[in-house]
């Protein structure tokens, strides 16, 4: 690669995603002082610092990589997490009756995670090759399946969530391929017919969990006489966030992260955990370093020099809103108990090291906005 493609790098990006990445350890590092069993069996600041420095240098090689390469490699790349994610509920049928991970001596890997990445980048290549027919039925559908492709397997773990941000992506990336709002809409109402009529038989053969109905129904209509149980969590996330203040209670000092009363705190709702320490100073300053990634990465569609590196840093701004949006919803109980994480700051090493290729993606992209090719 030139040299001299360097100078284009977004530091601007960088340095916010940095920034986010070094909040998030700090902040699980509060989240599990004093816990043994964490600290000690389960080292989670230094598994994430580890995928966090992986993550780094992935990010860098991706950016490396002339992104329309990934055009080239679309079909093996789809026909490859299929296998994996197959491969996944095979075993994770056989051994534990579901599976979301595969388990190494060192460290779990999320299949899932590196869908999201596979189907932007065949998403993308499908739409370009097939630009100019997107206004057919036929074609729309075509693209659906494709995403059904991925989707499904992730349903089958079963993993709700990603599913729902794998149809998002689709829809999204169809949006931005020219399909028009009112072809949008009419599909989405007839595919909101269509998840209406099939519910009953999707709850029947569990393709749709007992327990994620339950976080449906404690949303919608929570037992407000219930201490405890699946809206434990959710009330001791508004008492932390409500009990920070405009400072905080101080680093490593907040009496809900420090006591134990907000679980999952170091993941789901690492958002409450540094709102309750550092307070809405500290809130305000992740989201507002998230909306910065996402525009940073809107800004390089905008600079791409092709439609194909336009879909992919869409796509990837796509991808950090909708979990960024999703699970300060859930924090703020805006929204139903998911499992999605906070982009760049939420434990999860898949999800980081994910994340961290995405950004790759769109530093290849705005690396290449002025190269002309002979």
């Amino acid at each position: 690669m030139k040299s001299g493609l360097w100078r284009f790098f977004d530091f601007w990006l960088l340095g916010a995603v940095v920034i986010l990445v070094i909040l998030g350890v700090t902040m699980i590092r509060s989240a599990i002082a004093g816990n043994i069993e964490l600290t000690e069996t389960t080292p989670l600041v230094e598994r994430q610092m580890i995928f966090a420095g992986i993550g780094l240098v992935a990010m860098l090689i991706m950016a490396n990589i002339d992104y329309r390469v990934w055009s080239s490699l679309s079909n093996t790349l789809y026909i490859g997490i299929i296998l994996v994610l197959l491969a996944l509920n095979v075993i994770g049928a056989a051994m534990f009756g579901s599976a979301r991970w595969f388990q190494t001596t060192l460290v779990f890997i999320q299949p899932s995670e590196f869908a999201k990445i596979v189907l932007i980048l065949t998403l993308s290549h499908f739409f370009v090759v097939h630009f100019h027919q997107m206004h057919e039925t036929r074609w729309i559908l075509r693209s659906f399946l494709m995403a059904m492709g991925i989707t499904v397997w992730v349903i089958l773990q079963p993993n709700l969530s990603t599913s729902i941000v794998l149809l998002v992506l689709w829809f999204v990336l169809l949006w931005f391929s020219g399909v028009s709002i009112r072809l949008l809409a009419t599909y989405a109402i007839v595919g909101a017919l269509i998840l209406a009529v099939t519910f009953p038989i999707l709850v029947q053969y569990e393709i749709i969990q007992q327990y994620q109905l339950d976080r449906i129904m404690n949303f919608v209509a929570p037992d407000p006489n219930a201490r405890y149980g699946e809206i434990f969590n959710i009330n001791q996330a508004l008492i932390s966030i409500g009990s920070g203040g405009f400072f905080g209670q101080g680093y490593g000092q907040g009496s809900q992260v420090q006591l134990r009363f907000l679980k999952v705190r170091w993941s789901d709702f690492i958002f409450s955990t540094t709102a309750h320490e550092l307070g809405f100073v500290g809130a305000m300053l992740i989201i507002l370093l998230i909306l910065f990634v996402v525009f940073r990465c809107v800004r390089a569609a905008r600079l791409s020099r092709d439609i194909y590196g336009s879909l992919i840093s869409y796509g990837v701004a796509t991808l950090i809103a909708f979990q960024a949006f999703v699970n300060l919803g859930v924090n703020l109980n805006m929204l139903p108990a998911t499992g999605l994480t906070l982009p760049f700051v939420s434990y999860g090493g898949s999800s980081l090291l994910a994340n961290l290729m995405a950004i790759g993606l769109v530093q290849s992209v705005v690396m290449r906005r002025n190269v002309i090719e002979i």
